[in-house]
């Protein structure tokens, strides 16, 4: 695996284009290509024209699996031998389950003690082993390091590994090959390996194309370590977008300060009101981190904030929205 690059670095070389279509080649068979889905409800509200990349409806209910299958695809037998550990929140850990299970090797996942008891249980269904830990970063880390020294397992990082981000770089090359003429793709951030690989593949794709990472206000460090340049971290935090409560590594602050656009920040009242709303105008299975990425665009006078060009045929920007995953515990609604 490659190694972590030094923030602000001019000599870092993100994941390459060639990679992320090897990447895509490597898991195509494995994954599934998930829809592109339309709401004229939603673009009545938004005045935009949307197009959701459904990776809710991926195998393991969400984007990960593409990492996942990518990373541990990758790697030698003699690497894979001792089986895979993870820290995870719990969409990577299913992920990485279900992809060692393909390799035929265990899978050691580290999961916080406060993780939704339907991705637990998720993970337990590939036959994944999970040590839990206390709710934040440090725990998780130092956990994994240890579980990693018991068994001799590889440590797949969930975000900050190459390998990762060319693998969730695929949906992001689905969508605009479906949808090439898009202005901009917003998608939810966390450890930043969906966004990361989200803003590799668009650029390379379209060069004008505009990027945009959406953020829980109670999980904010990607928009803080932009707005000062500087790498911050975030040990915990209760946002209910579970999935989105890890901090960016060196190498997705990296990636995200050369091309990313803006982060919008949503609050968890946002959050819920946009989860409800795409489950009832949409039919459609969202988790709390999926919305995150829809819920700024709901907002009264949101696309003349973001100050988005005039499309030469006077028409509404056409908007790409990540939907990451649809893992929902159903005994916990928020609504």
């Amino acid at each position: 695996m490659s190694t972590a690059p030094q923030v602000g670095s001019s000599s870092f070389q993100p994941p390459s284009w060639n990679s992320i279509c090897a990447a895509h080649a490597r898991i195509a068979s494995r994954i599934h290509r998930t829809p592109v889905l339309t709401s004229h409800s939603l673009d009545v509200i938004a005045r935009a024209q949307f197009f959701f990349k459904c990776d809710n409806f991926q195998k393991t209910g969400s984007f990960k699996i593409r990492g996942a299958a990518n990373a541990i695809l990758s790697l030698t037998d003699a690497e894979a031998a001792h089986g895979i550990v993870t820290p995870s929140s719990g969409n990577h850990g299913a992920a990485v389950a279900c992809a060692a299970a393909w390799r035929g090797v265990p899978a050691y996942i580290v999961m916080p003690k406060n993780a939704p008891a339907v991705k637990c249980r998720a993970v337990e269904s590939y036959g994944g082993r999970i040590t839990f830990s206390e709710p934040t970063i440090t725990s998780r880390q130092e956990t994994a390091a240890r579980v990693e020294a018991e068994t001799g397992a590889i440590l797949i990082h969930p975000y900050d590994n190459d390998r990762i981000i060319t693998g969730q770089a695929t949906a992001a090359k689905e969508l605009l090959e479906e949808i090439p003429d898009m202005d901009a793709v917003f998608a939810p951030v966390s450890g930043g390996g969906l966004l990361s690989g989200t803003c590799l593949a668009a650029n390379a794709m379209r060069a004008d194309i505009r990027m945009i990472g959406c953020e829980p206000a109670r999980a904010d460090d990607t928009y803080r370590s932009l707005a000062t340049g500087t790498l911050q971290s975030l040990d915990s935090s209760d946002t209910i977008a579970d999935g989105l409560r890890a901090s960016l590594a060196p190498r997705t602050f990296a990636i995200l300060r050369r091309h990313l656009d803006h982060v919008l920040l949503v609050s968890e009242e946002e959050i819920i009101a946009a989860m409800r709303l795409v489950w009832e105008r949409m039919k459609i299975i969202i988790e709390a981190s999926s919305a995150v990425a829809i819920a700024p665009l709901l907002r009264p006078g949101a696309l003349a904030e973001l100050a988005l060009p005039a499309r030469p045929d006077g028409a509404p920007p056409k908007l790409g929205v990540i939907f990451s995953g649809g893992n929902v515990d159903f005994s916990a609604l928020p609504f």
